[in-house]
């Protein structure tokens, strides 16, 4: 029988992708989201998503919908809403009622009591407060049994193509020890994953063009492709937002690796004909195809990022956002373009969540943890 896994605040499920991808089986998701709702509920048939606050929902709801008793669940999941921990939130702090959601995850881990939790969120947590809601799911999870550990992860150390630093908590009520995942990228390890790595396969687009359904714009290159394209018949959520006339004409001026500073003052937005050249450095950016892609956010606008293609004049499309957070192709989201773009954004990278799910089987089985780079064509 495989292991279980109920996903709260699950948006669209990439954590609970990345533990599918190791053979857990995801029972029940919950969202209070819609459009992250549709897609949770195609894109995990086998799962039963509870839609709403989960303020509303209690801990017998989950283990009716999963079909489990209580201690029977392997593990909890799940990121409460961060934005008030988030560093581009410049009010950020306890006082907002999004950072006390954490709350309600540990009050569902005291009804269902499961073997094991897994809580990520943004690094924000650290400063917010001197680090108080750190402290705070530390002592919950303690004071519920649970043996637990803090660590900010790198997204690109695990062979995603993106720079993403989140906070992870792990622990479990076992008596076992709390290990996390061996790097695999980076100095001495595999090259990073390049954005031509992630997106060169892509078709071209045109500013605010679409393309969905069809075919690859060329054969699979590299082992992070060929993982992404495994099932999927086609390119779908291939579409980009149109850009402005005077976002045009800045695009021309920015070679990649570029951003607002290589615009011609006349050209740049009033507010930025104020700011300090070494403000800012990632708004207007152009993505370089040897580097890696900057944070994806809920949206990748292109006055805030770095988030226009390197080659093409236009912004990243929700595919390409989807690639940068490791989302296999056959991965699609529902919603408009606008709620699928905060779905990819909001989300845990699945690779990243295959890695804990891995560290997790490792651990109890008593193996060492695998150092050596997962195979994407698995």
């Amino acid at each position: 029988m495989s292991k279980s896994v109920i996903d709260l605040f699950c948006g669209a499920g990439g954590l609970s992708e990345g533990f599918r991808q190791v053979g857990y089986s995801v029972l029940a998701g919950n969202d209070i989201d819609e459009a992250a709702g549709k897609t949770f509920d195609r894109m995990h048939p086998e799962a039963r998503f509870l839609s709403g606050p989960i303020e509303n929902l209690s801990a017998k709801q989950f283990l009716s919908a999963a079909g489990l008793k209580k201690s029977e669940l392997d593990v909890l999941i799940g990121g409460p809403p961060c934005q008030g921990f988030s560093v581009y939130n410049h009010q950020r702090g306890l006082h907002d009622e999004r950072s006390s959601l954490y709350l309600e995850y540990l009050r569902i881990v005291e009804g269902l009591n499961p073997k094991w939790v897994v809580l990520e969120n943004v690094t924000g947590m650290q400063s917010a407060g001197n680090g108080a809601a750190i402290q705070a799911i530390i002592k919950g999870l303690e004071d519920l049994g649970y043996r637990v550990e803090a660590k900010t992860l790198k997204a690109e150390e695990y062979g995603i193509p993106q720079e993403r630093r989140r906070i992870l908590f792990v622990g479990n009520r076992l008596g076992l020890p709390v290990h996390w995942p061996m790097p695999t990228h980076g100095p001495g390890l595999l090259p990073f994953v390049t954005v031509r790595d992630a997106i060169g396969d892509l078709p071209e687009l045109e500013n605010g063009g679409t393309y969905e359904g069809g075919k690859y714009g060329s054969r699979a290159k590299g082992d992070f492709q060929k993982y992404v394209r495994e099932g999927s018949k086609g390119v779908t959520n291939h579409g980009a937002p149109r850009l402005g006339e005077i976002n045009m004409q800045r695009l021309e001026h920015i070679p990649q690796g570029g951003s607002w500073r290589d615009i011609p003052f006349d050209l740049l937005p009033k507010g930025m004909k104020r700011a300090k050249r070494s403000d800012h450095t990632k708004r207007y950016g152009r993505l370089r195809w040897e580097g890696l892609s900057s944070t994806i956010l809920t949206k990748c606008d292109i006055h805030w990022g770095a988030y226009i293609h390197p080659e093409q004049d236009r912004s990243i499309s929700v595919r390409e956002a989807a690639r940068f957070q490791s989302f296999p192709d056959w991965f699609e989201f529902s919603g408009s373009r606008t709620e699928q773009y905060v779905q990819v954004g909001n989300a845990v990278p699945p690779l990243l969540g295959r890695k804990i799910a891995e560290t997790i089987i490792a651990i109890e089985s008593g193996e060492e943890i695998p150092s050596e780079p997962i195979s994407l064509s698995a």
